[in-house]
């Protein structure tokens, strides 16, 4: 079982789950309603028809229970396993209503996070051999986060902060609004001891002189945003570990070595989660 990330509060997964059902249920699903006994029991297999890393199997089995505490679901593949077309990732039993009236929001949730879980195995594996992390960002489907970036870190990525509320990061907007970097930092400093806030400070840099800058106005991280290699590669040595790195803006599969070569802590990817296709997925009834 991969250890849940500290956002998936039972709260969150609650809110998450009540609000994708109201939006698709409403006042009723007249489909299943109008046609399927109410006291029938069916069940149903999860059928994977492209290879993939899965994900959202706990998700699902989270979503069945919430909806009815008494469906029963048998698992054969758990989140983080790799899955082949025709292989059957678990079985569904109870209420046919309640099957098929959460069939959608579980396939929407597992067919997203097992694309997101496959693209972000196959980058994370190209940094295998290095000390250099692969992150996830904020590029995140609204209302969706909890799935895209839980679906990240069961594919073998790591979280960046989960939202504007756990990380304090300075970007070039924020740098070019206040005026300069030392400036935002140092109020930053101020403002996190004046709320008693255990946050990380990081600053945007978009060349070497605000890298430096950055270094010495005391950031614990220092973004390395759209610079080249050889840049980039002159930037850690100007930290020299002082604080952590990041290379960000622009990252392609193909030049993830090359960049985990430069010694960075982190590199960081919107495409991880805006880029990824879905997988494709489908519930099906077991016929008696």
């Amino acid at each position: 079982m991969i250890k849940k990330p500290k956002y998936l509060t039972d709260k969150n997964l609650k809110t998450f789950i009540k609000n994708s059902l109201e939006e698709d249920i409403q006042g009723g699903d007249h489909s299943t309603l109008s046609t399927i006994p109410k006291e029938l029991i069916q069940s149903a297999k999860l059928l994977v028809k492209e290879n993939c890393i899965l994900a959202g199997v706990e998700m699902a089995q989270i979503i069945f229970k919430t909806f009815d505490k008494n469906l029963e679901i048998e698992t054969f593949i758990n989140d983080g396993e790799t899955a082949k077309v025709g292989d059957i990732a678990f079985i569904v039993k109870g209420s046919a209503r309640s099957i098929l009236s959460t069939e959608r929001l579980v396939l929407n949730c597992m067919q997203r996070m097992s694309g997101i879980a496959t693209l972000t195995h196959d980058w994370d594996s190209r940094l295998i051999g290095t000390k250099t992390k692969l992150l996830d960002t904020r590029k995140t489907t609204p209302n969706f986060r909890i799935c895209e970036k839980w679906a990240v870190a069961i594919g073998g990525g790591t979280n960046h902060r989960y939202g504007l509320y756990d990380m304090i990061m300075l970007k070039d907007n924020h740098i070019d609004y206040n005026g300069s970097i030392t400036k935002a930092v140092k109020m930053a400093k101020d403002y996190v001891q004046e709320k008693k806030l255990k946050l990380k400070i990081e600053v945007e840099s978009r060349n070497l002189e605000e890298v430096e800058e950055a270094i010495k106005s005391g950031a614990d991280r220092i973004m390395l945003d759209n610079m080249n290699v050889e840049m980039m590669t002159k930037a850690v040595k100007m930290v020299n570990g002082k604080c952590e790195t990041e290379a960000s803006g622009g990252i392609l599969r193909e030049d993830l070595k090359d960049i985990a070569k430069t010694g960075v802590t982190y590199i960081s990817a919107g495409a991880l989660t805006h880029s990824a296709k879905n997988i494709d997925l489908s519930l099906k009834a077991v016929k008696k």
